[in-house]
């Protein structure tokens, strides 16, 4: 039986790209064993019963009637067009056994996009410490290591991706927040400024959480700084 459930892949984010970027930094750089999964139903209470750490790198959205029949190509005959709107796919079920699990002692490493989730549950919000507020396209940014103290961030050093800059309402102590971004561009999103959080570390119950923001690309996950930060956060 593998150690972490991993929850992954979306829309948007492939969950064959980031398959390849955590099997490289995690599976094969340390040796993890992980279960891969875009299965959205086996996030339940008796699935993660049997691992101690869950990995969530995926939105918080499924579009059941498809993309819209602006993506669709040549058909004859026709796809009958209806209208693509997203939901939220997580359910009340769904987010009190992922509060359960790390109450109990479980550890949760939520990447990137995971913040698109909490809208949809309060408890998985509460877990996770985090709701997103949107994003920029994707650009460079500096990622500023804020704790050198800490065993996630040991060893460390501030490093740049070109990457999606996730911006977010972090609802925990700052004390807890372990690195932020920072467009040095002076290109700020919307009206929220040119920095936000973007790596952050708690207790939760008896067990542990940890969120880490870069995670659009393969070379944003393989940033020699940002794989050394993702091994740390799981050993």
């Amino acid at each position: 039986m593998a150690t972490a459930f991993a929850l992954v892949g979306d829309r948007y984010h492939t969950s064959d790209y980031i398959r390849t970027a955590l099997g490289r930094t995690l599976v094969q750089g340390i040796g993890l064993s992980v279960d891969f999964t875009d299965e959205i139903t086996l996030l339940n209470a008796q699935h993660l019963s049997s691992y101690r750490l869950l990995i969530v790198f995926r939105d918080g959205m499924i579009w059941p009637n498809g993309y819209g029949i602006e993506a669709a190509s040549v058909s004859e005959p026709p796809v009958q067009a209806e209208e693509s709107r997203p939901m939220q796919w997580i359910t009340e079920d769904q987010g009190r056994a992922v509060r359960s699990f790390v109450e109990a002692g479980g550890a949760a490493l939520f990447y990137h996009n995971s913040t698109y989730i909490a809208p949809g549950s309060s408890d998985f919000r509460h877990v996770l410490g985090a709701a997103t507020q949107g994003h920029p396209p994707v650009r460079p940014y500096r990622v500023h290591i804020t704790r050198t103290d800490h065993p996630i961030t040991r060893g460390v050093e501030d490093f740049v991706v070109e990457d999606e800059q996730h911006f977010m309402q972090y609802d925990k102590d700052p004390a807890h927040v372990l690195a932020v971004s920072i467009n040095d561009d002076g290109h700020a999103w919307q009206d929220l400024g040119t920095t936000c959080e973007a790596a952050w570390a708690y207790d939760y119950g008896a067990g542990r959480v940890c969120y880490l923001s870069p995670g659009h690309t393969i070379p944003a996950l393989w940033n020699p700084s940002y794989e050394k930060l993702q091994q740390n956060a799981v050993r």
